[in-house]
């Protein structure tokens, strides 16, 4: 099955995605974790979500995943 360019954008975007959701928990501590609640604040917010650093991680792990994906179904074919 060759790969045409919209099926790979759409296979990268959705594991793109799938890696988001995984990675976005690792590290997260809410602000009644870290005492730090302000006012009519939500005690589970995260205090420091870090979200560029896990957009970086989730980009070369979805890339990895994909060329793995890529070679399992050229190997398949």
């Amino acid at each position: 099955m060759p790969f045409t360019t919209p099926l790979a954008v759409a296979i990268y975007l959705t594991i793109w995605w799938i890696v988001l959701f995984a990675i976005l928990p690792f590290g997260v501590r809410s602000s009644e974790e870290e005492d730090d609640t302000p006012t009519g604040g939500d005690p589970g917010a995260p205090v420091a979500p870090k979200l560029w650093i896990k957009a970086v991680a989730t980009t070369i792990v979805s890339t990895i995943l994909f060329w793995l994906f890529v070679l399992y179904v050229k190997w398949m074919a």
